[in-house]
């Protein structure tokens, strides 16, 4: 039996071209560290370094490469904002749809945070922020496009509410980084963070924080150790991306990722949104005309990615799921999604969702197949 992969909004499958290859590559002929030697394969490593930071940075259109720190992923890219940024007594605004990358590290630090309200397709009501925001509020973090629906958040009027107000203006783009442009001056952004393995078909155990320079001023290190750099220092260097990059970094993941932008550059953010949003439409109007299925988020395409959350009327979702596996090869996400507050908003807390997600390799042809499962366990 074919497997039809629909889990892309958890990691993309399959990776963009070369990523496995230069991953080996590395491996296999380089091998050795950087910033800590002068020989000629720890220069070739510290080059592909520095381009995929210029690579990123240009892709956001974001002014300073060095203003790029590799992290482990989105979810510690986002503990580093957070964490280097707030302390008790901080209040902070989120979406009601965010994340536990973002919810958990709050609650960690005990920061005090009001959720913004969204209506019934998770979009956030922008006229609710306004009345929030207190003298003490000092950064807005936003889900850029929901893990669960897929709705999409207007982050440029939310920019411009921060700029005006003086508050810190973090963007979790894990959902929308790759599939819609991302533009970190226009959005008014003080940090941005992606995730290398989704959207922007990387490989997993990478991301980064893009970070402006007024934020760098004032930014905590997260964590601190060897940098290979001031090493007559007992202290951390306060020049970047040294000073946030302690410790040897995942230099297979960075060959790999670097692979991955030459061939999203290749592509075009723009061919790619048109590609992925006729898909979606096309699965939102089958999913429509199924009984015993209810679509949850928006029915637009143009507010929204290739999220699909669906609800079994008559049948568990964990069931449904299993079944789609096992009967029809189909690999959905069924659950929770390590987002309780937007199932909340979308009111389908705590049974969860089946949630359907679109890849830059999905065909119309496997759309018609998961519609047909999901047709035929609609009991």
């Amino acid at each position: 039996m074919r497997m039809l992969y629909f889990d892309n909004a958890a990691t993309s499958l399959p990776k963009a071209p070369l990523v496995g290859e230069r991953m080996k590559y590395y491996i296999e002929n380089i091998g050795v560290n950087i910033n800590r030697s002068v020989y000629a394969p720890a220069q070739e490593a510290g080059l592909e370094t520095l381009e995929l930071r210029e690579k990123l940075s240009s892709y956001f259109h974001h002014d300073d490469a060095t203003r790029v720190i590799f992290t482990s992923g989105n979810t510690a890219a986002l503990n580093m904002a957070i964490k280097g940024c707030l302390k008790k007594g901080d209040h902070v605004l989120v979406s009601s749809m965010e994340h536990n990358a973002v919810m958990r590290p709050l609650v960690q630090l005990g920061i005090e945070f009001d959720r913004v309200p969204s209506d019934l397709c998770g979009r956030m009501d922008l006229s609710a922020i306004k009345p929030l925001i207190r003298e003490n509020t000092k950064m807005f973090l936003l889900c850029h496009a929901s893990n669960v629906c897929g709705t999409v958040q207007d982050a440029k009027a939310v920019g411009e509410l921060c700029k005006l107000h003086d508050i810190d203006f973090v963007l979790d783009a894990a959902q929308s980084a790759g599939h819609i442009a991302v533009d970190f001056a226009e959005l008014q952004l003080s940090a941005l963070s992606v995730p290398a393995h989704k959207g922007l078909l990387g490989p997993q155990g990478i991301g980064a924080l893009l970070i402006s320079q007024e934020l760098a001023s004032r930014l905590d290190p997260l964590i601190a150790g060897g940098t290979g750099s001031m090493s007559d220092s007992e202290e951390l260097p306060p020049y970047l991306p040294d000073r946030f990059e302690p410790g040897t970094p995942n230099l297979p993941a960075i060959y790999g990722w670097s692979a991955a932008m030459d061939y999203v550059n290749r592509i075009g953010v723009e061919d790619r949104r048109k590609q992925e949003t006729e898909l979606t439409e096309y699965f939102i109007r089958g999913v429509e005309n199924i009984d015993g299925i209810r679509l949850i988020g928006s029915k637009r395409t143009d507010d929204r990615v290739g999220v699909i959350a669906v609800d079994y009327v008559n049948l568990d979702n964990a069931e449904a799921a299993d079944i789609l596996e096992q009967r029809y090869g189909i690999l959905t996400r069924c659950g929770l999604h390590c987002a309780p507050s937007a199932h909340k908003t979308l009111g389908t807390f705590p049974r969860g969702v089946v949630r359907f997600s679109i890849g830059h390799m999905t065909t119309k042809a496997e759309i018609d197949a998961a519609l047909t499962a999901l047709k035929e366990t609609a009991v």
